[in-house]
């Protein structure tokens, strides 16, 4: 691009081409000047002096100017000029040149577009106002009575304008666009346009501006119609987190007491980065770890990144109760060309044991229930207690069910087990039901009962009989079942179904029908580790709180209560966004930027959760350049914007020719012979 093209702004429709020659405005200070400047005069003899009234007046002055005023001389004359230094400065309008009567230009806004990048005149800007600024000259090369249409690329496509012919609409519709934090999809852009072109009759081409940096460098492949691909931006270093994951664990600690020195173990947050340098120069950075909202750091190291390398960080820090599932900070410094990837977002696990709650209805008919009194653990219920308090990850309290249905506060991520009852939507997460009264409980309808069943088979491909076999377990007595759906059964005797899957979509149920009191399985180490996988599922979802992956661009499920109303959910930046809640499930359709999403409930267990959401994309932390695949029948030419020469329509020759005209007018006012006045036409009058 010519450097006197890149004195003008960046959204002017006009450009000067040589704005030296602005220098000829200049004059115009003379010309004034001749104006203002008093004529020395001679003396004359008149036998008269009152119709010289006013030039005596102007004599007897001692100024040496006198009032401006305007005359159609000063104007015209003014006027010349100043279109003469237009002309000289060669105004142009702007533009490349583009042929086709239907036209589809579509603009990347994957997270890479929000790179640094500078302008035709070296200013700081990003790739995607390049390319808005390229797209904004593509429709000004239009043809008369060509139309365009204007789609955005990024995780999804989305028509940004419609087919039009009205540039300053299809311009104005440019205006708003902004790179996105999420990995671009080309392809599903470019066959919009098509498939928008398709139908068309007369030339129709596509226009795709990019910076080349795709997270799917094939995404050209099959274009039936002829695609011009114009890349935007330089190669730049850069560096990134490309991965974090946030876990609970334990360290050793020394501690000095009475007996002398011993150790224990104490809670640690461990946090896992990859931080990746994608330049061709080492990379010194600091990796700080801090709360939300929050400036003092928590951890932080200093590391030294080779180009090309892949490097891990870990930073570690000692929750205090009040930590728990809040949100952690993860920066890079000093920041980069794109400073999106150097900040990452993470959540403090909620605590390193997990809560758990056995409710018994005190009807217990083991040996063990004996006097049991309602609300006292039943003879399966202290067989299942002893087992959940083996883990020792786990912080076990059992009481009576209406000291569940009306407990206040309950930890949501709680592993609640219920004995002999199967009251509607328990508070709590993961949920266990065994013996359960007859008729309807969770879908699954509890029939008769069967004496002595005999195991047949169960589900050894379901997380929660892994590991283990039901080989030589006996059962007294048990309720025959009867699910909804067969893939629901998880153990089967020869008389029916004992056990069934009831999970939902925002936690996993499981319903024995039967007493473990009532059976010799306790006694074997199969139902330890029917126990234990139980409790690490309730770990892992506890650990997650959600259903669905929490990457931006992507739609985020988070599990709420079944009773939760009034959902509200609140974006990165404080924006208020729209939540559509089924079946304990609250979706967020659409993250568009990383950062923190928190949703917040009504309801008998209102709380709220805070949700971290990151791009961590290799493919577009990387700006270096990569080759774009195209294949297929289609015609793919792929250029560079600074490559392509601007299409410029100079309008020298008309403001010359104006200038022109002003000066042959200014002439001819000078030389025209004055009209006679009516009634003086003769001396004598």
């Amino acid at each position: 691009m010519a450097a006197p093209l890149a004195q003008a702004s960046a959204g002017a429709p006009l450009a000067l081409l040589s704005p030296g020659g602005l220098w000829l405005l200049a004059l115009l200070g003379p010309l004034v000047l001749l104006y203002i400047l008093k004529i020395k005069r001679s003396r004359r003899r008149v036998p008269s002096t009152w119709l010289w009234a006013a030039a005596q007046r102007d004599l007897m002055a001692r100024a040496p100017f006198r009032k401006l005023i305007a005359q159609l001389p000063l104007v015209l004359q003014a006027l010349a000029l100043a279109l003469l230094a237009l002309a000289l400065a060669r105004p142009a309008s702007r533009g490349r040149e583009l042929t086709g009567d239907h036209v589809a230009i579509v603009l990347d806004t994957s997270a890479s577009m929000s790179a640094a990048a500078r302008g035709p005149a070296g200013e700081a800007t990003t790739r995607v106002e390049l390319a808005k600024q390229l797209a904004r000259d593509l429709l000004s090369g239009l043809a008369p009575g060509s139309d365009a249409l204007i789609i955005e690329a990024g995780r999804d496509a989305r028509l940004v304008a419609a087919l039009d012919r009205d540039l300053v609409r299809l311009k104005a519709a440019i205006d708003p666009i902004a790179a996105r934090d999420v990995e671009g999809d080309l392809e599903a852009a470019v066959a919009l346009g098509i498939d928008r072109l398709r139908q068309l009759g007369g030339a129709r081409r596509v226009v795709a501006i990019t910076d080349g940096n795709l997270a799917r460098p094939a995404s050209l492949r099959g274009a039936s119609l002829p695609v011009e691909v114009i890349t935007v931006g330089d190669a730049v270093d850069n560096a990134a987190i490309v991965r974090v994951d946030v876990r609970s664990g334990s360290a050793v600690v020394g501690a000095s007491g009475a007996g002398g020195e011993r150790s224990e173990q104490r809670e640690e947050v461990q946090a896992f980065l990859v931080v990746a340098n994608f330049g061709a120069q080492p990379r010194d950075v600091y990796v700080t770890m801090r709360q939300d909202n929050a400036s003092d750091v928590l951890g932080s190291r200093r590391v030294l990144v080779k180009p090309g390398e892949r490097l891990p960080v870990v930073l570690t820090f000692r929750p205090s109760p009040g930590d728990y599932r809040k949100g952690l900070v993860f920066e890079l410094s000093p920041r980069d060309a794109m400073p999106l990837d150097d900040v990452a977002y993470g959540r403090v696990p909620a605590g390193d044991k997990l809560p758990v709650f056995l409710a018994s209805a005190g009807k217990g008919q083991g040996s063990d229930a004996q006097g049991a009194q309602p609300g006292e653990p039943s003879g399966g219920s202290v067989w299942i207690e002893r087992a959940l308090a083996s883990d020792p990850m786990t912080s076990v309290t059992s009481g009576a069910l209406a000291d569940l249905l009306g407990k206040p506060g309950l930890d949501p991520d709680t592993f609640v087990v219920i004995d002999g009852a199967c009251p509607p939507d328990p508070p709590g997460g993961d949920l266990l039901i065994v013996n359960p009264p007859p008729g309807r409980c969770a879908g699954t309808l509890v029939g008769p009962t069967l004496e002595r069943p005999t195991l047949t088979s169960w589900d050894t491909a379901d997380p929660r009989l892994r590991f283990l076999t039901l080989d030589g377990v006996n059962l007294r007595v048990a309720s025959a079942l009867e699910p909804e759906a067969a893939t629901q059964e998880l153990i089967r005797a020869q008389e029916g179904t004992i056990a069934t899957d009831i999970s939902t979509a925002s936690r996993t149920g499981t319903l024995l029908g039967f007493d473990v009191g009532e059976s010799d399985w306790p006694l074997k180490a199969s139902f330890v580790l029917f126990v234990r996988n139980l409790l690490e599922q309730a770990r892992a979802h506890r650990a997650h709180g959600i259903t669905g992956p929490a990457r931006t661009g992507e739609p985020l499920r988070v599990s709420v209560p079944a009773t939760a109303r009034d959902l509200q959910g609140i974006g990165p930046a404080g924006e208020r966004l729209e939540v559509a809640q089924r079946a304990g499930v609250a979706v967020i359709a659409e993250t568009p930027r990383a950062g923190f999403y928190r949703l917040a409930w009504q309801g008998p267990q209102a709380g709220s959760v805070v949700v971290p959401a990151n791009l961590t994309s290799v493919a577009e932390s990387d700006l270096t350049p990569r080759p774009l695949l195209a294949e297929g029948g289609g015609e793919v030419a792929v250029s560079s914007a600074a490559g392509q020469p601007d299409a410029h329509v100079e309008w020298t020759w008309l403001l010359a020719l104006a200038a022109l005209g002003f000066v042959l007018f200014d002439v001819w006012y000078f030389t025209r012979v004055p009209r006679p006045l009516r009634g003086h036409d003769s001396p004598a009058a």
